[in-house]
Formats: structure tokens, C-alpha cells, sequence
């Protein structure tokens, strides 16, 4: 797969480990609305689908309740959970050796558009990408598929010189909605099963094997 020329990531459970951040915010939204907020082990599964959805499959609420609980989990997220976050170790190397190869790198996240790029520059990543595209804050374009198509619009790539990298199954149907090939990584917060399930070219298991994949 190294002759690629165009490498889009997903950005949490990819890039970064934004666990924390996600579940406190998660948790703020919940107990705001008056709801049970559960363990944080059964909170890490709001991690990497759009918010809307996920607060409507695992906490049972309607559609407008979760428009609301997006809006609450922002009020912890936006001054706060956005920066309880961690880049994994060796992804900078990477990003910084695939750009020296001549690769493009781009971003495309679920995440909203203008949250992703206030964390790519806390932590020194932005320089890195030549182009990012993220969800619209309206909830608007949230599904990984359109998410991507933006992507390739905006960095000029097409399905036979692009690759996907991401954590969920989301990644890889979104990738294949685009007629992108899906590298699954095994160490966000999706499981092996699941990426190949849905279709992963590849699971690569530590940052590592990710290098030796894309490089």
C-alpha cells in the first residue's frame, strides 16, 4: 500500500487518544439531562461515530434529546475535554516521514470541523496536513462517508491514489462509500473483528505497523 499518495485519518482512536476528554463530556451531557451516566468503560463506545447517533443507540434518547446532548456535551467539551487528549507515541515521526516521502497527509474526522483543528495545532500536528476536512457544527454533515468525499474534494485526490486510516468500522464503510481501500488501526477504540468485518484492507496493530504499511 505504499503507493498511495494521498493518506487520509480519522483523528480519534487514530491520532490522538482523546478518552478522557470524550467520556467527561459525554458524562456532562447525560447527567445535565437528569439521565444515569454509566461506567466510563461503557462510555468509550461514543468514541469516533457521530455524537447524534451515539447518544440515541446508547442512552435511548430521541432525535431533538440528542441535539440537546450535543449541545451540553460541548459546554464541558469546547473550554475543557478538548485538550484531555494524547497524541499516540510516533505518530509526529510518522506524520513528519510520510510528508518527507512526498505524501499528502489530510485529516478527515467526524469530529467538528473547527474542534479538529484547535487540537491539531495544541499539538504541533497542522503543519503536517495539507488539508483537513471535519464535520459541520450544525450536525449537518456528520456521516464518515461525506466526511471523506469532502476530504478528496479539498485535497484534489481520487480513489486510485488515496488511502484511509481510521479505528472504526465507520472509517471503513465511509472509505468504501468513496471507493477508498481502509487501513484499520487495532490500538484505538475499535476492535480487530470489527475493522475486518466491515471491510479493512489491513489492521495494523501498534504505530509501528502502521509505518511499515504506509512507508
Amino acid at each position: 500500500m505504499k503507493h498511495y499518495t494521498t493518506i487520509l485519518f480519522d483523528l480519534d482512536g487514530t491520532l490522538t487518544d482523546p478518552g478522557l476528554g470524550i467520556t467527561n463530556s459525554v458524562a456532562h451531557a447525560l447527567a445535565r439531562l437528569g439521565r444515569a451516566v454509566p461506567p466510563r468503560e461503557q462510555l468509550y463506545r461514543y468514541i469516533g461515530p457521530p455524537l447524534i447517533h451515539s447518544f440515541m443507540e446508547y442512552a435511548g434518547l430521541t432525535e431533538a434529546e440528542a441535539r440537546q446532548a450535543v449541545t451540553l456535551y460541548r459546554e464541558y467539551f469546547a473550554p475543557t475535554g478538548i485538550f484531555e487528549n494524547a497524541v499516540y507515541e510516533g505518530i509526529p515521526a510518522l506524520l513528519r516521514d510520510l510528508r518527507a516521502a512526498g505524501k499528502d497527509v489530510v485529516l478527515a474526522t467526524s469530529k467538528p470541523e473547527q474542534f479538529a483543528v484547535q487540537i491539531l495545532e495544541h499539538f504541533e500536528l497542522a503543519p503536517f496536513f495539507t488539508a483537513v476536512a471535519g464535520a459541520s457544527m450544525d450536525e449537518t454533515r456528520t456521516a464518515k462517508g461525506d466526511v471523506i468525499a469532502l476530504a478528496l474534494q479539498r485535497c484534489g485526490a481520487g480513489p486510485d491514489t488515496a488511502l484511509m486510516v481510521g479505528d472504526r468500522e465507520h472509517d471503513v464503510l465511509g472509505a468504501a462509500a468513496n471507493g477508498l481501500r481502509c487501513v484499520g488501526v487495532g490500538y484505538g477504540y475499535g476492535s480487530r473483528e470489527e475493522l475486518l468485518n466491515a471491510g479493512a484492507a489491513a489492521v495494523a496493530e501498534t504505530v509501528a505497523q502502521l509505518r511499515e504499511i504506509l512507508l
